[in-house]
């Protein structure tokens, strides 16, 4: 029996070769990601180690926890604490760090490093090890600077040149007196890195006199265990903890696995679709293999194979083919992770050097995919293949399915889709979070239900159809007929098209949903003209807000001031604003009391009240981080939203008990309204800062869309690959069934039908197929977006249901386009078959 499964897989080689495809696609989408994410993850892990070669034990602030109404807070590493790490047994130095946000520009005044990794730090004496000079000489005093050398080479820097660099606000024109290398994992991935003396990082970064961190070398012969429980004896107690290098290095390098395991997990994600739509290409080609060749299992039935044995036939067959698509799969997979590697340098996120990382674990993946899926799907095929009685497939009696089977699938369809109807309304019910699990069982389930009734469903939808299908006149009649003929093959090559089209709908009606809603949002709740922030999230200064007062055509301004406080011995986060001019500002729905803000007067989001139990009148005391407190009372009780929200109290009141103070944002009104006049005059009044940015409300909702939008687009183009197994499927279910049907076309041929009218035939086939399993896949993509978008509302009032009506049309037009192209070769075949051969034919 192993060597007839043998010669059957060499006998039907071409058939095959489409599910070798479909499953080869997939294995290489998943070695391709286990390469991928761990080239980076071992890059960059090599790289951070390399990073902590100069630290034997790290000494840091311990934060102080909240108690009672007491505010935490984080203690200070003194001048007093380095002397002394430095003194201790075993210490060979020690050294201050400072660091914060700075932000480098390019010569064209662009901010270097997308803001996010632009990182300042200090130069400790006038020879660091931690950062070796390349050329010239250490930085001493405000207006000098060192940047690292992959920063100079991207922005074309050299010793001797000013550059502009902005910590939280001014702008500054230092010269950069040293150009140095760097194992920083920040610059590696593509940010930048300044370095100033000690005493003007400090000042810049608002540490005067203090460290954010002490990094202390052993001397020869000294552990890193010993060092650290010296430095343990003589630092205070409660007020720092200390770690050695190692165990740094292993909690980066652990730190950069968990954040690669979210990324492997996104991607294994579309992998497993790509493999789950391979499914129904392997189980539709062995069943129709299995139905071709039922007189060879027959014969082999009469002379004593056994059901068992032919079954195993069939999967050794599937396991030869999963063997073939796991190997070669892996081969391409491991060309796609060296690909990937490379885009992510063209595209400028820069990787650290190292080499591609092919692991045993990889390997075996790939192989295990293959073969598993391979033989999972191949077994009900391989099943039924043993129940044929040999006598019937003799006599070619194929065996249909029976009414008692069918009726059993409808039903056990009906049941599923309607259980994950229910389960999906049910979670719409819910709130946010506690939806999303029910909401994910319902969609598996109901997509289980609809593709168990698929079959059922494909009669009534293609006959839909017929009115235009009967404009091609015989041929047309024929592929709606051919189309229904088998309605489990058809189910089953239409389903692998309907998956991907249902995620991918989905996904674009909550996208443009989404960005409607906070269209909507950003318009109704502010009325300001422009919101000042910096590029990277940190905080601005507030000589901001006072150089935006200070602005012609600027007739009110606001800085938003965040702050943590205790209330009721649970820390709560005030905002500060202009209490006078906060009003004209923002435009929030006030569901009691009055929009009052200035003295002692607040005002409160609803969701804030709520689970405090305030409404308007009512006090409370608030604890600063100062120490001190004082008493509020609730003027009136607003709807928040995403972008304003919480406690918001006049800056004058809560400023006083702010040791540092910084804004988040700064909200302006101008006279005129926005324009690019006023934004470009605004620009200049902060120096033309590369580091911060002014935007209007459609700057702010479309940079809020941005990072869905680049979702959405990736997910576009990890699910094409789902489509293109689709595409496969197509191909190959049309092509094997142009060679079951050889003597029918030969018939066809012999009684008048002409080569053209047989490819439209085929054509027409695979556009009825293809667009019923895109309009299956875009109905349910709706409702699933509907369904997201009622849990999505809970947490967002301003969001409504938008339907992409053009998107969808191009879905459905992706869809025809898909059967169109799957029939070219198959429809070819069929056309240049020799009609003598074929009415011969068996």
């Amino acid at each position: 029996m192993f060597r007839t499964a043998l010669r059957n897989v060499l006998a039907h080689k071409a058939r095959l070769l489409m599910t070798v495809l479909a499953v080869m696609l997939g294995v290489a989408f998943v070695s391709g990601t286990l390469v991928f994410t761990n080239t980076i993850s071992d890059a960059y892990q090599k790289s951070s180690a390399k990073g902590f070669d100069q630290v034997d034990v790290a000494v840091q602030a311990k934060y102080q926890e909240n108690k009672g109404n007491k505010v935490g807070k984080t203690p200070e590493l003194t001048q007093a604490m380095l002397d002394r790490s430095g003194k201790v047994p075993g210490a060979a130095s020690a050294i201050g760090v400072v660091s914060g946000f700075t932000a480098i520009a390019d010569k064209d005044g662009k901010l270097i490093g997308g803001g996010f990794q632009s990182e300042g730090g200090n130069y400790w004496g006038d020879k660091d090890a931690r950062y070796p000079l390349k050329t010239g000489s250490a930085p001493h005093g405000k207006n000098q600077v060192a940047i690292d050398s992959e920063t100079a080479r991207r922005a074309g820097y050299k010793v001797g040149d000013k550059i502009r660099i902005s910590v939280d606000g001014p702008v500054l024109n230092p010269t950069v007196t040293g150009i140095f290398t760097t194992d920083d994992g920040n610059v590696a991935a593509g940010g930048s890195l300044a370095l100033f003396d000690t005493a003007t990082a400090q000042t810049l970064f608002g540490k005067p006199g203090t460290y954010d961190e002490i990094d202390v070398k052993a001397a020869s012969g000294t552990s890193q265990s010993a060092l650290k429980a010296e430095l343990d004896k003589a630092l205070p107690k409660g007020a720092t903890e200390t770690t050695t290098g190692q165990q740094l290095a292993d909690d980066q390098a652990e730190m950069i696995s968990q954040s690669m395991s979210g990324l492997k997990q996104g991607l294994l994600v579309f992998a497993g679709i790509a493999l789950f739509v391979g499914t129904f290409i392997i189980a539709n080609t062995f069943t129709m293999l299995v139905a071709q060749r039922t007189k060879e299992l027959a014969l082999l039935r009469a002379v004593g194979a056994s059901r068992r044995q032919v079954t195993r036939s069939v999967l050794i067959e599937a396991f030869v083919v999963g063997a073939v698509a796991g190997v070669t799969g892996l081969v391409a997979g491991i060309g796609i992770g060296a690909g990937l590697r490379s885009l992510m340098n063209t595209l400028g996120a820069t990787v650290p050097d190292g080499p591609l990382v092919i692991s045993p674990g990889t390997v075996a993946s790939a192989l295990v995919v293959g073969i598993v899926i391979t033989m999972l799907a191949a077994w009900l095929p391989g099943r039924r293949a043993a129940k044929i009685p040999p006598v019937a497939a003799m006599s070619s009696v194929h065996a249909k399915a029976t009414t008692k089977s069918l009726v059993l699938r409808n039903t056990l369809g009906a049941l599923f889709s309607a259980a994950g109807v229910a389960t999906v309304l049910a979670a719409t019910t819910m709130d946010g979070s506690d939806g999303q699990a029910p909401m994910g069982l319902g969609a598996v389930l109901l997509i289980i239900g609809v593709f168990i009734l698929t079959p059922l469903l494909s009669r009534p939808l293609i006959a839909t159809a017929a009115p235009v299908l009967r404009v091609f006149g015989i041929s047309g009649k024929l592929a709606r007929q051919n189309s229904v003929r088998n309605p489990r093959r058809t189910a089953a090559t239409a389903s692998a098209l309907m998956i991907g089209l249902t995620l991918i709908t989905g996904m674009t009606v909550m996208a443009g949903s989404l960005q409607k809603s906070i269209d909507k949002m950003a318009s109704s709740a502010i009325r300001a003209d422009y919101v000042v922030s910096m590029a990277n999230g940190n905080e601005l200064s507030p000589d901001v807000d006072k150089k935006l007062n200070a602005t012609d055509a600027v007739t009110a301004t606001s800085p938003l001031r965040n702050a943590p406080s205790r209330i009721d011995g649970t820390t709560e986060y005030l905002t500060g604003v202009n209490g006078s001019a906060i009003g004209k500002l923002t435009d929030l729905k006030i569901d009691s009391g009055a929009f009052k803000v200035g003295g002692t007067q607040v005002v409160v989001d609803n969701d804030t009240a709520k689970s405090r139990g305030w409404k308007a009148g009512s006090s409370f005391t608030a604890h600063y981080e100062d120490g001190r407190s004082s008493r509020l009372t609730v003027s009136g009780v607003y709807e928040g939203n995403e972008l304003i929200q919480g406690i918001l109290l006049d800056n004058s009141t809560l400023t006083p008990h702010v040791t540092d103070p910084a804004d988040m944002q700064v909200l302006v009104k101008t006279a005129g309204g926005a324009s690019s006049a006023t934004k470009d005059r605004l620009e200049k009044a902060l120096g033309a800062n590369p580091a911060i940015k002014v935007q209007d409300k459609k700057d702010l909702s479309n940079s809020i869309a941005k990072s869905f939008t680049l979702v959405l687009n990736m997910v576009y183009g990890l699910l094409a690959m789902a489509v293109i197994v689709a595409v496969l499927g197509v191909i190959n279910t049309l092509a094997m069934s142009v060679f079951e049907r050889s003597q029918e076309i030969g018939m066809l041929r012999a009684i008048g039908l002409d080569r053209r009218s047989i490819k439209r035939m085929v054509r027409l086939e695979s556009l009825v197929i293809s667009l019923f399993g895109g309009v299956l896949g875009i109905g349910l993509g709706v409702f699933f977006g509907w369904a997201a978008g009622e849990l999505l509302g809970t947490k967002m009032p301003t969001y409504e249901l938008v339907l992409p009506w053009a998107r969808m049309a191009l879905f459905l037009l992706l869809a025809a386009t898909v059967g169109v192209l799957a029939a070219l070769w198959p429809a070819r075949r069929a056309a240049r078959l020799n009609m003598l051969a074929a009415i011969k034919s068996e």
